[in-house]
Parts: C-alpha cells; structure tokens; sequence
C-alpha cells in the first residue's frame, strides 16, 4: 500500500504534477474500499482492518506538503496550502516525536515551504498558472477523496467494534 513516482522529467505545470499526485489515493482508496468489501462479504475482520489501515495511510499521504503527494496536488490549487501541511506534520511530530518517517517528510518538505519566500522568475510563475475550472476540478476530487476516507475509516473503525463487542462483522447502513 505504497508507491514511488519516478518520472524521466519534471512536470510541465502544476496541473499536471497535480494529476500525477492524485492518482495514487485514488486508486490506493479504491484497493482499500475493495478489501473493504471483501471483508464485509466473507465476514473477515482482519480484511476490514487492512481496509482501515489502507484508508489511514491514503489520508497520511493526502498532507499537502513537500515529498507527499497532497503537496504535489497541492501545487494546482495554492502552494500556500503547504503551510497547513507543515502545521499539520508538526502537530504529527509533536505527539509522535520518535517517527522517523514524519521527521523525514517535514525535512524534506523544507526547500519547498522556503520557495513560497522568496521571488519566482516567470518560469517559476507559469508552472503555477492553472485556470480556475480546474482548480475547482482538482479541488472537488482532493477534499472530496479526504472527506470519503475520513468516512470510510470511520465505518470501518465502527465495524471493527461491532466485531470487538459481538463477534461479527456486518455492514452498516447510514
């Protein structure tokens, strides 16, 4: 339940970095989900776990800041959201201050939170040219994607307790 980008070039424009960084939650939410619903249909909890397991580390990966890919859709709608990212990575490092992994995103997040400092050439102020349609687009399917993993851990996480206080696993219907 992870990936690495590779590309032979960098993006020509936030737009498109912006579709590269989506398509790995949403398509790592839908292998969630379909575990998900493997687990409700074969009455596997261990199955509903990974589910939210899967559902935890897409919405992780949703942070807008620098190496995640939030910070690379992030690019489409407002760098500025970056500084949110890195309020919420240091709230993370704050109650988790021996993850080494959040100490590494918020490293390496740095270069890109010091550029929204400091003066960008034209070339730099083209890449963030994205017409409003489809910053209306990108921001409909990134919140939208946060909003339905936020919901899907928590009737996940609800099911798990279901299975916890009578030993079952059942779908449910809101």
């Amino acid at each position: 339940m992870g990936a690495s980008v590779a590309l032979k070039e960098a993006p020509k424009n936030a737009w498109i970095e912006a579709c590269v960084g989506i398509g790995g939650p949403l398509l790592g939410s839908a292998a969630a989900a379909a575990c998900h619903g493997a687990g409700i249909a074969l009455g596997q909890p261990l199955l509903v776990a990974l589910a939210w397991t899967g559902y935890w580390l897409n919405l992780f990966n949703l942070v807008p800041i620098g190496p995640l890919d939030g910070g690379r859709i992030a690019t489409a709608l407002s760098p500025w959201l970056w500084l949110p990212g890195l309020a919420i990575m240091g709230w993370l490092a704050w109650i988790r201050p021996y993850s080494f992994m959040i100490w590494l995103v918020l490293l390496l997040s740095l270069p890109r939170i010091v550029s929204l400092f400091r003066r960008r050439t034209d070339e730099e102020q083209r890449f963030y040219e994205v017409s409003a349609e489809r910053r209306w687009v990108m921001a409909a399917l990134y919140f939208g994607l946060i909003a339905g993993l936020f919901y899907a851990m928590n009737v996940s996480e609800a099911q798990l307790r279901e299975v916890r206080d009578r030993g079952t696993v059942v779908a449910q219907v809101r």
